[in-house]
């Protein structure tokens, strides 16, 4: 058994990083391969959405399942998210302290000499994925906020950040669409 400590930013946050922890490989696929499925759905018939301040009355099927859709890739959000997190592996997704954002500082002067990063290594990639599943998150939990409060004065609020949120996410998708790329290109090339 493999265990890395790394160091936090204060001693009551020092806990070990389990790299060999059981995780179901299996289900973190279903589950990945689900997230991207909705995802990509949701974010290809967006621009078919004809929903503001509410649902209208005469609701397409587009607009049902957009809405229905949504809150299935919330709860994918939620699960997928704590799946990829959990025991210690937040650290890899999420480099708060200065000694794990070193990681994403070298795998950048790396990129700049030419060198692909590792994978699952925290690093900048693990850092896009991380900032993808935040985005994922905030997109969803803001498609959900504005489905609670439509026809308020906060709807349109909703609508406009859920907007921002998708737009953030696209970005985000393309990187890692494109750090798994460039993986594959690494391995090809071995």
């Amino acid at each position: 058994m493999r265990w890395t400590h790394l160091r936090a930013a204060s001693a009551d946050c020092w806990r070990p990083l389990r790299l060999d922890a059981p995780v179901s490989e299996q289900s973190d696929n279903r589950q990945h391969f689900a997230v991207a499925v909705l995802s990509v759905w949701l974010v290809c018939t967006s621009p078919w959405i004809a929903m503001f301040r509410r649902v209208p009355e005469g609701a397409g099927w587009l607009d049902l399942a957009h809405v229905a859709l949504g809150f299935v890739t919330l709860l994918f959000a939620i699960t997928y998210t704590w799946t990829c997190t959990r025991h210690g592996r937040w650290r890899l997704y999420f480099p708060w302290t200065p000694r794990l954002f070193g990681g994403v500082a070298r795998d950048l002067g790396g990129l700049l000499r030419g060198q692909v990063p590792a994978a699952e290594s925290g690093g900048l990639f693990g850092f896009i994925e991380g900032l993808l599943l935040a985005a994922l998150a905030l997109t969803a939990l803001s498609g959900a906020a504005w489905f609670v409060t439509q026809g308020s004065s906060d709807a349109l609020a909703w609508r406009e950040f859920h907007i921002y949120a998708a737009r953030s996410m696209i970005g985000l998708l393309v990187l890692h669409v494109v750090s798994v790329s460039l993986h594959l290109l690494d391995f090809v090339r071995d």
